[in-house]
């Protein structure tokens, strides 16, 4: 087993490497990594007390190749024409979204006409369901699972962008039909995993000291 030290130095160097991968590769990582990934995210902790704990979180895996991948792009666009409207709507009279949404907006409205950018490139596209509890956590539960996938596929040399408007179709039937969940009882999030062809440079942050409060 490694020592502490060993595991400390390696998780450091996960988590100071991990990017939010945008281009990647047409070169498919084998299967067998991609479970990997998904056994990562399995063994997160999830938050809601009364879920089934044999089906609590679902992974839906849909390759590029698959004749599904159409399907997806055709729901994404219109899913995001539709909140597109919505927020403009809300903006009227909303004055935070008036000062702070329009670069979104604007580009979901580009989304809208072109897709989503990696949905049919990149090599798999990921759906994780989290089943509803109360009091309500599945959105928790599925950030703590991303997280140990990004770090796992990190870790195998992958990459990985998070697609967070998978949220907003938990309640599309068309689409939990698709991938096979029932409409409203699953949370959902996902993302797009490959080989990454670009590696963003590491982000800049504030000096720890500088956002940091120690009460006493």
């Amino acid at each position: 087993m490694p020592t502490n030290t060993e595991c400390n130095k390696i998780i450091d160097q996960l988590i100071e490497s991990r990017r939010s991968i945008r281009k990647f590769k047409s070169e498919v990582p084998p299967r067998e990594n991609i479970e990997q990934v998904l056994q990562a995210g399995l063994l997160a902790p999830y938050a809601s007390p009364g879920v089934s704990q044999e089906d609590f979180r679902r992974f839906i895996v849909i390759p590029r190749e698959s004749k599904a991948t159409a399907q997806v792009a055709t729901v994404f666009k219109r899913q995001v024409k539709y909140w597109s409207k919505n927020i403009e709507a809300q903006m009227e009279t909303d004055e935070f979204l008036k000062k702070h949404a329009g670069p979104f907006l604007g580009r979901l409205k580009m989304m809208g006409e072109q897709g989503l950018p990696n949905i049919g490139k990149a090599p798999y596209y990921i759906v994780v369901a989290e089943q509803r509890g109360f009091p309500p956590a599945e959105q928790l539960s599925l950030a703590h699972c991303l997280q140990n996938m990004w770090l796992k596929a990190t870790a195998l040399g992958l990459g990985m962008q998070l697609l967070s408007i998978t949220e907003q179709l938990d309640k599309d039937k068309e689409f939990c039909d698709l991938i096979r969940i029932p409409v409203g009882e699953y949370a959902l999030d996902g993302c797009v995993i490959g080989y990454p062809d670009i590696r963003p440079p590491m982000p800049k942050r504030p000096n720890l000291n500088e956002v940091t409060e120690w009460i006493t």
